[in-house]
């Protein structure tokens, strides 16, 4: 049959990026010949494993059992190498790490230089989802989740906690006022996220509890763009202690209602499907970051 590894990174890299021509990107190959070389796997297995129409593909019956296969194989070989080179102690090959994109580019991206500096040998991938991104699918090795945890299925490691403030520009503030309780807030205009009820919670004592739902009048899906919009002075937003620390030692943005914090701190995690025998690679990158927060 003479299968080798190339025919299945093709055919995984195909399934993981949805269309030839996202492949071919990926492989570095023109579409053309990613289209080929599925085919000559399709011939050796003698077998179809995607359907494909001018819109989409789909994997046959088949196709999805040789997945599994495949990322199995793959993975094994993965680690076959790996272990070459922990007897080597040099800590090395891909490693891609996904994160919001706040907390990438405020936590991770400052640090990256001196990571690849003390690893040279292994090679990051950075992307940012700022939902809950299937490891697996997404061929993470590594996720940071901002917040409480709610699958199971991943292994995680606690790695800092970030405080929560309430905060504004001080030109917003000089247009409309500042409020002084969190009764107050209603006639102000609140940013808050989009498809993510959480982080509409503001952790603020007031009447009846210690937690308050705001209803946002401008939301956003990323908390990068809350910042910005807050920035731009757009109105109150609450957001985390690691992506705001510069601008309140700048003064483009500052505290409110103080006297109504709870202390409430956002846990961050890392989460992962390894854990016994955890890859050298993905070790040191946790140690490092975990030492930078």
């Amino acid at each position: 049959m003479d299968i080798n590894s190339d025919d299945l990174k093709t055919f995984i890299t195909v399934i993981d990026s949805g269309t030839l021509s996202a492949a071919s990107v990926h492989l570095g190959q023109t579409t053309s010949g990613v289209s080929r070389a599925l085919s000559r796997l399709e011939d050796k297995l003698a077998t179809s494993l995607l359907t494909r129409t001018t819109r989409r593909m789909e994997l046959t019956e088949e196709g999805q059992l040789f997945l599994e296969r495949a990322r199995a194989i793959l993975g094994a070989m993965e680690e076959a190498e790996e272990t070459i080179r922990i007897r080597r102690q040099q800590p090395a090959g891909r490693l891609c790490v996904d994160a919001a994109s706040p907390f990438m580019l405020h936590c991770v991206v400052p640090h990256v230089a001196e990571f690849r500096a003390l690893y040279p040998e292994i090679r990051l991938e950075l992307s940012s989802n700022d939902q809950i991104t299937d490891l697996i699918e997404h061929r993470t090795d590594i996720a940071i989740r901002i917040g409480t945890l709610v699958d199971s299925r991943l292994h995680a490691r606690a790695l800092s906690a970030s405080p929560l403030y309430v905060l504004a520009s001080p030109g917003y503030l000089a247009r409309h006022g500042t409020p002084r309780t969190p009764k107050d807030l209603a006639g102000h205009a609140l940013l808050g996220f989009a498809q993510y009820e959480q982080g509409n919670n503001w952790p603020l004592q007031h009447a009846t509890g210690n937690s308050l739902a705001i209803t946002p009048s401008l939301s956003a899906s990323s908390g990068e763009t809350l910042r910005q919009l807050a920035l731009a002075g757009q109105g109150i937003v609450c957001l985390a202690d690691f992506m705001t620390r510069a601008d309140l030692a700048a003064g483009r943005l500052v505290k409110v209602l103080e006297d109504s914090y709870t202390g409430y701190r956002q846990q961050i995690h890392a989460v992962y499907y390894r854990n016994t025998q955890l890859a050298r690679r993905i070790g040191c990158f946790l140690d490092f970051l975990q030492q930078k927060l």
